[in-house]
């Protein structure tokens, strides 16, 4: 048995416009900005969460519960740059600002996005930036709080 490594395996893209999220092409996919490399690489923060809802019944003697409503808690920490492109996730990720977040797991970054690969892509509206506290022997960093506003393609298949 062997593990997948997560190191140099994820690829992350802010897209403006994707046609259909649970296809999206691979050129719409490499139309987008690869912001890959100015996430921290603790930064990529996509938590999932699942409502339990009450089945039981008055004449219940066991609390029985189903799935519910699904939910996610959002956001992403980028290193600041010092030229504009080092720098884009910043000046491109404002409050109110809407697109898509693609996220490919499990192969080499350096791999262009291709037809019937496995990519997640959430509808995202960004929350106002947060600059992170300064610490030593730390480069400047940022947090954007970002907000899923429609279901995602968690298991979309790039055309």
């Amino acid at each position: 048995m062997s593990d997948l490594i997560n190191d140099g395996m994820t690829k992350v893209s802010w897209v403006a416009s994707i046609a259909n999220i649970n296809a999206p092409t691979a050129a719409e996919l490499t139309a987008g900005q690869d912001f890959t490399t100015r996430i921290t690489p603790d930064g990529l923060k996509i938590d999932p969460s699942t409502a339990d809802v009450d089945t039981s019944s008055l004449a219940s003697t066991f609390d029985t519960k189903t799935v519910g409503r699904v939910g996610f808690d959002t956001e992403t920490t980028f290193k600041r740059g010092t030229t504009g492109p080092e720098d884009l996730p910043y000046t491109t990720l404002k409050y109110g600002v809407s697109g898509y977040l693609a996220i490919r797991r499990g192969v080499a970054y350096a791999t262009a996005w291709t037809a019937g690969q496995k990519a997640e892509v959430y509808p995202i509206t960004c929350g106002e930036p947060q600059n992170n506290a300064p610490a030593a022997n730390e480069v400047m960093k940022f947090t954007s709080p970002m907000k899923v506003t429609n279901p995602p393609a968690t298991a979309a298949t790039v055309a």
